[in-house]
């Protein structure tokens, strides 16, 4: 599994275990936030997407911890419990906080990982913006297995991206979701995007313009709340 090395790495222990991470400082002008920014269920820590997610976001000045969850530190494919997924994301927030000084922290990550951080969130834990790509609404083929139960609890802003052909969040379903949700819930749709965030030749765009196009979303939601 290749690793960045730019950054500093970190074991962070869970219970009698233990799992990997590792933090990267922006790579432009520091905005004070740090993001835990959680894989994906068929994912890992290096995975080409979270590394798109993170090039683009540091050089959008933020400080950035990406890290594996317990199954995919011990090289398994079948993911945690939601409950185990939460506490992985846990212990690295406890981690962080003890080797960096956030200023603002934001939990989130693609797809099963934010869909944990979110529901985290939901619990009350402490954290003061949650970001979330490709929220997996609900399984594919399976919209009527909704995945919103828990989003009326959160208390803190929330942006989320979604692609628009992304097969496990159905526009019509998620905006019968956020119903009520506006005062915090900020919604991005990502033209043509699926669920990996990739887009077909035919739409004229790249894989890049995406992910251009999340950091510009993150930018003006970070600069509208900073104003508030």
């Amino acid at each position: 599994m290749a690793v960045s090395n730019v950054g500093k790495k970190w074991q962070v222990k869970i219970g009698m275990e233990e799992t990997s991470a590792i933090f990267e400082a922006a790579s432009t002008t520091p905005i004070g936030a740090l993001f835990v920014c959680a894989h994906g269920a068929g994912g890992h820590m290096s995975d080409q997407g979270m590394m798109a997610v993170t090039d683009q976001l540091r050089g959008r000045g933020l400080d950035i911890v990406r890290f594996n969850f317990l199954y995919r530190e011990s090289k398994s494919g079948r993911p945690d419990s939601m409950p185990r997924l939460m506490e992985c994301i846990t212990a690295v927030v406890a981690h962080a906080r003890r080797e960096v000084v956030p200023g603002t922290l934001i939990l989130g990550g693609r797809s099963m990982g934010g869909r944990a951080a979110s529901m985290l969130a939901a619990d009350g834990f402490a954290c003061d913006r949650l970001f979330l790509l490709a929220y997996p609404l609900h399984p594919a083929g399976q919209p009527e297995k909704l995945r919103a139960a828990h989003l009326g609890r959160i208390k803190v802003p929330v942006l989320c991206c979604n692609g628009t052909r992304d097969t496990l969040c159905r526009q019509d379903l998620m905006t019968s979701a956020m119903n009520g949700l506006a005062d915090f819930w900020t919604m991005h749709w990502l033209e043509g995007a699926d669920h990996s965030f990739h887009v077909l030749k035919s739409s004229g765009r790249s894989d890049c313009d995406v992910m251009d196009e999340i950091g510009d979303a993150f930018s003006a939601w970070h600069s509208r709340l900073a104003r508030k």
